[in-house]
């Protein structure tokens, strides 16, 4: 074998952590608190995280211990995400939106064993900590412990400790961080990155001119929850190029997002669809004129939402994709070039080409490969430098085969490598022997100036096995009936997948990540709580 001259230097979130301490310490990170902003620069940060470091070591948290966070998006923590995999422990954020039981079972899982929590959400998980036979130290973000008799204040840990003196050497294949998926089918299943994976996903996701291409002159709003899947790398790549972040700590409304975005002039910003829909229906229009890109992930963006932003705003909305499985980033959708500016939204709205290491390809039913057509349509498949290969303590061999990550999605691929995710394979109706995209109808239905939203899922049919059901959300005023979302849609579709079923609902349920909950409103039609309307 031919020697490399390259000297070993591993690739650690310890390196991105030092990078940004050293070379853009006057960086600011502005943590909002319901209005009142407080700021500190990179250097402060860094050393606060020192300390944290610090009071985790002298609580007996060793290499491979996993210190969970149960929090909002503010500069504690972005603290933790600092500082507990510089010491060698694992980062698990915690979703602070599942259910008790599923919190039970996911931190006796992980074995966490010291957990950080905000004060206004300790009541949340408090009956969890308390019985939790793995968790020996609890931290309360705030002026308080709110009762916990045995939790440790985080002020007052880390004033009580010097910052660490050294960090230790670690490896780049060590663990650092893990997160659970939100189990809307079974157990919460946990997916665990190492420091490698971070590294480069914050290098191919979050600063490379393909991906999100942030840099110092940046100012990063990222809404998208920290717990939720790494908060789509913002914070990582945000911190590695020096790029001011501005956390929307625990008011996501519409009106506080867009006031964040004019008073601190945010370049780039992260969110679900329905954020910048609330956004965009806001009774009055703000100065969003300091974005030069919102990236928008987590469900499908449809194209109304994409036009009607950029018409009102000027400002472009950027569809990614991934999954807690792959990083999460692994699409963005831009128009390629040689593609007419006429074609813009046409690009815009598909799924996205996969980012540089990410590799995508379509399979049938028998595990072969489809073509490269656009029109050939299987279910999606991944692998690369961080996407997962197994789940945690978990044998799923149905979701692994290959060296590739089986989604869940359906979808098709074009010559130049975009991706259209046409549905989940849960979603996608099957009628009479033909697939009707629950996505397709929606982004169709969504048109219809009277609907806010609007949930397509499948339900029973004599005939046809399985229909479509919309389960559409009204503006308030609004005169459109089935009848005539029925027409509305008939003009857009095939004959045979116009909906003969309407049912209108106060609001679609969302699951704890924010995408649409079909499975219940599935359950809501099989126990016959949803008025269904009849057009034929």
């Amino acid at each position: 074998m031919f020697p490399t001259t390259v000297g070993r230097y591993e690739l650690t979130l310890n390196m991105l952590f030092e990078h940004g301490r050293r070379y853009h310490g006057g960086s600011l990170v502005v943590s909002d608190e319901r209005g009142t902003a407080t700021r500190s620069t990179f250097a402060q940060v860094a050393d606060r995280a020192d300390r944290l470091a610090a009071a985790l070591l002298a609580l007996g948290v060793e290499q491979g211990d996993r210190v969970a966070t149960f929090c909002w998006n503010h500069q504690a923590h972005l603290e933790a995400y600092l500082a507990i995999p510089a010491i060698g422990a694992v980062l698990h954020t915690l979703n602070i939106r599942l259910e008790e039981s599923q919190l039970e079972f996911i931190v006796d899982h992980a074995a966490d064993k010291v957990v950080i929590v905000d004060e206004d959400l300790l009541p949340t998980i408090e009956a969890v900590l308390r019985k939790a036979p793995s968790v020996t130290a609890v931290i309360v973000v705030g002026a308080t412990t709110g009762g916990f008799e045995t939790a440790l204040r985080y002020d007052d840990v880390l004033a009580d400790h010097a910052p660490v003196a050294d960090y230790p050497d670690l490896t780049e294949d060590l663990a650092a961080i893990m997160c659970y998926t939100s189990g809307t089918t079974g157990d919460p299943k946990g997916v665990v990155y190492d420091h490698r994976s971070m590294v480069l996903h914050a290098w191919g996701a979050g600063l490379a001119a393909d991906g999100l291409g942030i840099t110092e002159h940046d100012r990063c709003l990222p809404v998208v929850p920290m717990f939720h899947a790494n908060g789509w790398g913002i914070p990582h790549a945000a911190w590695m190029a020096g790029a001011d972040l501005v956390m929307p700590g625990p008011d996501l409304s519409a009106a506080n997002i867009a006031r964040l975005v004019e008073q601190e002039r945010v370049t780039l910003a992260g969110a679900v669809p329905t954020i910048w829909n609330d956004v965009l229906h806001l009774p009055e229009q703000r100065d969003l004129s300091s974005l030069r890109m919102i990236v928008c992930g987590g469900a499908a963006s449809p194209r109304a939402l994409l036009e009607d932003f950029q018409a009102a705003y000027d400002v472009e909305i950027i569809q990614a994709w991934g999954m807690t499985e792959t990083g999460p980033l692994a699409s963005l959708a831009r128009r390629p070039k040689g593609a007419p500016a006429s074609q813009e939204f046409d690009w815009r709205e598909k799924t996205g080409r996969v980012l540089p290491g990410v590799e995508i390809r379509i399979t049938d039913d028998a595990d072969r490969a489809l073509p490269f057509d656009g029109v050939s349509e299987g279910e999606v498949e991944v692998r690369g430098p961080w996407c997962t290969a197994s789940y945690h303590g978990v044998e799923a061999p149905e979701r692994f085969h290959d060296g590739w990550l089986r989604t869940g999605d359906v979808g098709t691929i074009d010559e130049r490598g975009y991706l259209r995710i046409t549905d989940r394979a849960k979603d996608v109706i099957k009628s009479g022997g033909e697939w009707i995209s629950s996505l397709a109808l929606e982004a169709e239905i969504l048109t219809h100036p009277d609907v806010v939203e609007v949930a397509v899922i499948a339900v029973p049919d004599d005939r046809w096995t399985e229909r479509p059901l919309p389960c559409v959300v009204l503006r308030e005023g609004a005169t459109a009936d089935a009848h005539a979302l029925a027409a509305h849609t008939a003009e857009r579709v095939i004959k045979w997948s116009v909906p003969e079923r309407w049912t209108f609902i106060d609001a679609v349920p969302r699951t704890s990540v924010g995408k649409f909950d079909k499975k219940l409103l599935r359950a809501r039609h099989a126990a016959g709580q949803l008025d269904v309307v009849m057009t034929k």
